[in-house]
């Protein structure tokens, strides 16, 4: 096993001026599952790129275990890849496809079985290991490329969106799986999605991304709790973090008729960061207009707008709406306003230019 280091690692792509990966710093300890997350175009996937040599590093340097792999060719970096697209052998069975890489190394033909067998073990495909790729459901396929990566027995995996091909229920499923693999295995893991309720639900550790830049790498529960900046306030959580702006006049930034104390430091105006679940009603609060209610059984969430014009949202689009949690078995009609106030202790504030955490 082997620990990853990116320092100042920068991909600039040929035509363009803003780097894609900009001096990315990021320690993965021997044996994390780390995480990359962040929206379309953030950097996420030519990060992992460059770590399997196949994006060329401008500037900076990729360290595997104490080997600096930046002029590395792909195959001598000791890493295995799982791609989005399964990249399957269609007219091999599943037993040929897991153990291909391992035939083209020399590897004998006892030593392929066996790890082959090792791995359909662990992935529950030994019923299927004669069977061709088109045979097989989506999960069962993806099942196979972990196999495939598996059996090189590499001291890094690398998985570049592997579920998002597949269906709601079966990405809880197979999302499940895959931690639990590689806690078994203890490999050292970059893994990249676009999901954040993925990352978060899989990763020892997340390091999310914008713009290529590292805004923040924590644990899940950190990264909800303690958001570095506006930006991850609001990428992290599912529904979303409300953030508003706020004035702020004598120490207290004014949301409605909720009244925040705010740092000394803080300027004439604060963006407010409140999760849904920090809201609760009272009979004198900050009042939403109902737009929309969505009742999950366990879980109802109220999708609204302040109803004071003054309250504006920290990041302007027509679609943006404040988020309630709300009891199911009660919930508001569409078209009435309720009233909530939120806990002090649960209240973000944030710098309204830079976005910074103030609080």
């Amino acid at each position: 096993m082997a620990s990853v280091v990116f320092d100042k690692a920068t991909r600039i792509y040929p035509g363009t001026t803003t780097p894609a990966v900009d001096k990315l710093d990021l320690v993965v300890n021997d044996g994390e599952f780390l995480v990359l997350v962040g929206p379309s175009g953030c950097g996420k996937s030519t990060s992992l790129r460059m770590l399997a040599g196949l994006e060329e590093i401008d500037n900076g340097r990729i360290l595997i275990g104490d080997r600096d792999v930046t002029n590395v060719a792909p195959k001598d970096r000791d890493i295995a890849m799982v791609f989005q697209s399964y990249a399957l052998y269609p007219h091999m069975t599943v037993a040929e496809n897991m153990g291909f890489a391992l035939k083209i190394a020399g590897t004998s033909k006892e030593e392929r079985d066996r790890r082959v067998l090792e791995a359909a073990k662990l992935l529950d495909l030994e019923p299927y290991l004669e069977r061709k790729p088109k045979a097989l459901s989506g999960g069962q396929r993806q099942r196979v490329a972990m196999g495939r990566a598996i059996v090189r027995e590499p001291q890094v995996f690398l998985m570049d969106e592997p579920l998002s091909n597949l269906d709601a229920k079966l990405r809880v499923a197979t999302r499940t799986q895959i931690a639990a693999l590689q806690r078994r295995l203890g490999i050292t893991t970059v893994y990249v999605t676009h999901d954040q309720v993925e990352a978060m639900t899989m990763g020892d550790r997340v390091a999310v991304l914008k713009d290529g830049l590292l805004q923040q790498v924590d644990t899940p529960r950190n990264l909800y709790d303690n958001p570095a900046n506006a930006f991850v306030a609001g990428f992290i959580g599912s529904p979303a973090m409300n953030l508003l702006t706020a004035p702020v006049s004598g120490g207290i930034a004014k949301l409605g008729s909720l009244s925040i104390p705010v740092p000394a430091h803080a300027g004439n105006t604060v963006t407010v960061g409140i999760r849904p679940e920090s809201f609760t009603p009272a009979a004198d609060g900050f009042h939403v207009l109902v737009e929309v209610v969505e009742e999950l059984g366990a879980d109802a969430f109220v999708y609204g707008k302040p109803a004071d014009p003054t309250v504006k949202f920290a990041f302007s689009a027509e679609e943006a709406q404040v988020i309630v949690r709300w009891d199911p078995k009660n919930p508001p009609e569409p078209g009435t306003t309720v009233s909530v106030v939120a806990n002090p202790a649960e209240i973000h504030l944030f710098d309204a230019t830079s976005g910074e955490r103030l609080k």
